[in-house]
């Protein structure tokens, strides 16, 4: 597997930056792109087709840690577009350091699933790897992007200049249908680290959250407390929830999903709260 490793410098205008991320993607002649359906990938994904065509292949991670309504979804906007497409099985709940839940579960998580898109980038005679990095992301805890320069994985909207914003405004100028699609991290990130990965803990978020987001809730996140489920909800969508025919529909979804008590987060959603539980780093091991 071939490494570029220049990172252009800032645009001044976003058609300057879209055309940048279009000349790094025909540099590479063939490429993989770890496409999860959300808007960052999704982006890259849509350009390397309109550049590479053929030599642009989609891959998306099945494991019990995808909602399954994620999968649906990253699968029917690839054959909307035409772009080719598999979906790959990964196992990434058969490892004992990924279920420990130590604040290295991404990582782990990452690892497992650039492997597979190495073997198969091997069987295709493809020369590169990419995800959709944005350059907001590089300001987090994300051990997967550790992962990911360990595969030499290729971040095309970093290398851009790209971030989440801009992502989302050149998404919708190509009329990409996720343009505005709220950010759907992994089951396994509603698990407080410390607590141990199950298939069934995160079959009943992706229930939880299924109900929720169905009673018209586009960002939503349950926090996976053994039995308690914390809901959290962006803070103009409160009143609603509490209202009392929403709130009586929602308990019953949620403890239809296997939960028994129920706690809303009263200072509402943020992406990453669990990771507040890390108070420094944690060291690869």
């Amino acid at each position: 597997m071939e490494s570029l490793a220049h990172i252009a410098p800032e645009s001044t205008t976003l058609a300057e930056k879209e055309l940048r991320l279009e000349e790094q993607l025909r540099t590479l002649g063939s490429v993989i792109v770890a496409y999860s359906g959300g808007v960052d990938s999704a982006l890259v994904m849509s350009v390397a087709h309109r550049v590479l065509g053929e030599r642009a292949l989609a891959v998306t991670a099945s494991s019990p840690s995808v909602a399954p309504e994620e999968l649906e979804g990253a699968s029917d906007l690839a054959r909307s577009r035409g772009w080719n497409h598999v979906i790959a099985s990964t196992n990434e709940i058969e490892d004992e350091r990924y279920l420990v839940n130590d604040g290295r579960r991404c990582f782990f998580c990452k690892t497992e699933l650039y492997s597979h898109l190495q073997r198969i980038a091997a069987e295709r005679d493809i020369r590169f790897i990419a995800n959709g990095t944005n350059t907001d992301d590089l300001g987090d805890y994300r051990p997967g992007l550790e992962a990911a320069s360990n595969a030499e994985v290729r971040s095309p909207l970093v290398e851009a200049g790209i971030n989440k914003q801009e992502v989302r405004d050149i998404a919708r100028r190509d009329d990409l249908p996720v343009w505005d699609k709220p950010a759907q991290p992994c089951l396994a990130s509603r698990i407080p680290y410390g607590t141990p990965v199950s298939i069934e803990s995160m079959r009943m978020v992706a229930i939880a959250e299924r109900g929720l987001r169905e009673l018209g809730f586009r960002t939503v996140r349950v926090r996976h407390y053994g039995e308690t489920a914390r809901i959290e909800l962006p803070l103009n969508d409160l009143e609603r929830f509490e209202s009392a025919d929403v709130r009586s529909t929602a308990e019953r979804l949620i403890r239809g999903a296997g939960y028994r008590s129920i706690e809303l987060e009263r200072r509402g959603f943020r992406s990453g709260r669990l990771n507040e539980a890390l108070k420094s780093p944690v060291q690869p091991t």
